[in-house]
């Protein structure tokens, strides 16, 4: 009986560390408003995705082989980033590590946040904001060219849950998860952040450029 009760630990604590591993292994981060996506990006570009490949990138500390993925683009405009186009993204080789899997014939065009490394390699992961360009809305392919850059300065917080408030006059409360379930909701996609006149942040909508004073809410 004590043997069968020790195996019974042993298989229990071997499955516990192997659980603990697959999570430690797992992607996560936290849901990102495009204008966040946007403002912490190093590079901001919009792009055809024309070939792909796994590379060698160097060795982890314990000498074994890191693989990325590296994209070939052909940029189309950048809205943010160095002076010269970016021919290439490189990602994780899986989504569970965040790596990002794209379309590689050509014919999608995406927008793409990411990270500039210090040898001027440019890498994108699932916490990322990376959109096909037809599913993004006209507000937010709008917002990149100037109204969210007009926001950087602001907070946006995400409500999770009800009650939620602000609270300091720099923010803007994100709203969609409790009211459609969903971070691609209604100010993600139709909805800045921009800093007013007084210095106080709010949310903007409108097809026109930001007057100096708006209210909270202004259609376009």
């Amino acid at each position: 009986m004590s043997w069968t009760v020790n195996s019974c630990f042993v298989t229990l604590a071997i499955l516990f560390v192997w659980r603990v591993e697959e999570i430690a292994e797992a992607c996560s981060c936290s849901p990102a408003h495009p204008q966040q996506a946007f403002c912490s990006a190093d590079v901001v570009i919009r792009a055809k995705v024309v070939g792909g490949e796994e590379v060698d990138a160097g060795n982890d500390i314990y000498g074994n082989p890191i693989k990325r993925i590296k994209y070939d683009i052909k940029q189309i405009k950048m809205f943010k980033g160095p002076e010269k186009d970016v021919e290439a993204v490189y990602t994780a080789p899986s989504s569970a590590v965040c790596g990002v899997t794209l379309e590689t014939n050509g014919r999608k065009e995406y927008l793409i946040t990411g990270k500039l490394e210090a040898d001027g390699t440019v890498h994108i992961t699932l916490c990322d904001f990376t959109e096909p360009w037809d599913d993004m809305s006209a507000t937010q392919k709008k917002s990149l060219t100037q109204r969210y850059e007009m926001g950087c300065d602001c907070k946006i917080t995400r409500c999770s849950s009800i009650p939620c408030m602000i609270s300091t006059p720099e923010e803007c409360l994100w709203t969609d998860w409790v009211i459609e379930k969903k971070v691609s909701g209604q100010q993600a996609k139709h909805f800045a952040c921009i800093k007013r006149s007084d210095g106080s942040c709010a949310w903007y909508r409108g097809a026109a450029p930001p007057k100096k004073d708006f209210m909270d809410i202004e259609d376009p």
